[in-house]
């Protein structure tokens, strides 16, 4: 926000609600954008306020969220630009009198993903666009490209996509230092729970919380209360879950009743994963054993899977979707994920290696799901297709989202139904 500043505003007024409490006093005499100035120039004289040309920023604004009732304010007289930041808000801006709607734009700002680490990195727009062609086309990458690109998105699975790890990434050039920061943004977050969980009990979010790994670690995934305690009732521990995921710090994979357009009809709120919203945080939680073999061995096969499919969770939430997956009662038919493409539903599975993907070939065989005609598997390999299966690149989960959008027409030119 100061970078978008610079060079565009001839005055940038920055105030900090964490480290300079005493603006928190600012809406004392009201909310319209007359008072909001004149109470902020009693308390910083030199603050210039020049018309047309002055960008506000109000940050760490979870410390005093009742701020954000003066934008309406600010958007009526027109005067002054407005920007904000802060984290919790999902939670905090219930604590607002008015909320601006119609006067203020909102954006869920993640942690990096890949394409913006790639971004950082050093490669282009276009570059990326090739890369994507390959998927589109169904052409295989080059082996110098697909084992650079291999070797990256491991670095980049490791360190996850928090800025402070990242810039602390590019500045060394190597991995030192990382685990230190990942742990203090983990207890930072332990910390919020305390901070901010008003009406729930802060002890059982931080147990919800610390439970993550180990059940992802499991060969059934689906999240059970009773790991996180014994007889724990879904009603008391609901709000916890809803809390976490309001916050940011988790993304809710919600289970699909039976695999069939459309997905909202079908999500089953009481069966769900829990997957961390950042990998590398969640790296970092692991025992040293399992953080070695990741880190050292770079392996993202360990713990059943469960990181890599955190990893592909990730990135569809910050891609805008919904993670969603099935798992059929007493079989061992289970899809990790599942996409809409046009009129298909497309199942998404994911190999930490490049196995075979029975659970996919059970879907395209059967006329009983209807609405699935192909589907895509993620390996550790190239690019490949037939019968139906799309095979990319671990790598390229980020490109799902995309790639589901822009390929239906594709398939239903070349017909390629796996269906029997």
């Amino acid at each position: 926000m100061r970078h978008f500043a610079e060079g565009r505003y001839a005055s940038f007024v920055e105030i900090n609600f964490d480290l300079q409490p005493e603006f928190r006093v600012i809406t004392r005499d009201g909310y319209s954008a007359e008072n909001i100035l004149r109470n902020i120039s009693l308390i910083e004289p030199n603050f210039r306020f020049i018309e047309n040309n002055t960008l506000i920023f109000f940050d760490e604004i979870q410390d005093f969220p009742e701020i954000a009732t003066c934008f309406k304010s600010f958007a009526q007289q027109g005067k002054y630009d407005v920007i904000s930041s802060g984290s919790l808000l999902g939670i905090q801006f219930r604590r607002i009198e008015s909320i601006s709607v119609g006067f203020q734009e909102t954006a869920m700002m993640h942690s990096l993903d890949f394409e913006e680490f790639l971004t950082a990195r050093g490669y282009r727009a276009n570059q990326l666009d090739e890369l994507y062609g390959h998927l589109l086309e169904g052409r295989a990458f080059g082996e110098a490209a697909n084992t650079t690109l291999d070797r990256l998105f491991l670095d980049f699975s490791t360190l996850g996509g928090m800025p402070e790890v990242v810039e602390r990434y590019f500045v060394k050039g190597t991995f030192e230092g990382v685990p230190a920061i990942q742990r203090r943004i983990v207890n930072d977050y332990r910390s919020d729970v305390r901070k901010y969980a008003e009406g729930l009990d802060p002890v059982r979010i931080v147990n919800v919380f610390d439970c993550i790994p180990g059940q992802l670690a499991k060969e059934n995934k689906k999240f059970q209360l009773s790991h996180v305690e014994k007889k724990a009732r879904y009603k008391d521990y609901w709000g916890c879950v809803e809390w976490l995921a309001d916050a940011g710090i988790v993304n809710v994979c919600k289970a699909m009743d039976f695999p069939e357009l459309p997905i909202a009809a079908h999500l089953d709120s009481l069966c769900f994963k829990l997957y961390m919203a950042d990998s590398g945080l969640l790296i970092s939680m692991l025992d040293e054993e399992s953080q070695e073999d990741v880190r050292l061995r770079r392996n993202l096969g360990t713990w059943k899977g469960g990181l890599f499919e955190n990893i592909v969770a990730e990135a569809l939430v910050k891609s805008g979707v919904e993670p969603v997956y099935y798992k059929k009662e007493n079989s061992t038919l289970e899809m990790d994920f599942f996409l809409r493409s046009g009129d298909d539903l497309v199942p998404v599975e994911v190999k930490a290696g490049n196995t075979k993907a029975k659970s996919l070939r059970t879907l395209l065989g059967s006329a009983h799901y209807k609405d699935i005609r192909w589907g895509i598997k993620l390996v550790r390999g190239n690019v490949g297709f037939g019968q139906g299966v799309l095979t990319i690149p671990q790598w390229c989960a980020f490109f799902l989202r995309r790639l589901t959008k822009e390929t239906s027409l594709m398939f239903s030119r070349t017909n390629c139904s796996g269906k029997a």
